[in-house]
């Protein structure tokens, strides 16, 4: 009988197999994460790419023909622009009978001008879905420009009032 017991393994000592100088190479940084350049295309020009997200609000483009022709049968109010940011998109008008503030929406906009703050407009009014509860300008037409302003074309030009 041997008295020889088997020497303990020493933690220096792996359990795998060196590697061959055949055997794979683990990727070392991302850049030997590439593709073969036989698996590159152009990607396709997204429609919506660069575009901000709709905006809930009923536009002329998704407002229901029933809503369009209640709008359009209604009467027309008058007031004057609190402001409009054309880079948003929205503004709102101050009605002349003293009520609420209104919302208008870029769509709405009707005329060569992008409205400015003091500009008297006419409008007509559409509600909001879901509830029906709140309202918004339509078919907003700039009647009087704000003197002494500076107003701007839908395609840019600026024009001194």
């Amino acid at each position: 009988m041997s008295s020889e017991a088997p020497s303990p393994v020493k933690a220096s000592q792996s359990s795998t197999p060196p590697l061959s100088p055949l055997s794979p190479v683990s990727p070392m940084s991302p850049s030997n994460l590439r593709l073969p350049d036989s698996c590159h295309r152009e990607r396709s020009p997204s429609p919506m790419r660069s575009f901000l997200v709709p905006s809930p609000l009923p536009t002329r483009r998704n407002r229901t023909c029933s809503a369009a022709a209640r709008a359009a049968e209604g009467p027309v109010y008058t007031g004057v622009c609190k402001g409009f940011s054309r880079s948003k998109g929205h503004g709102f008008i101050i009605p002349s009978d003293g009520t609420k503030d209104l919302f208008v929406h870029i769509s709405d906009i009707e005329g060569e001008y992008v409205p400015v703050e003091g500009d008297e407009v006419s409008y007509k009014i559409c509600s909001i879905p879901p509830k029906h509860e709140k309202i918004q300008a339509v078919e907003v037409t700039i009647t009087h420009l704000a003197p002494g302003t500076k107003h701007e074309t839908w395609s840019g030009t600026v024009v001194q009032s």
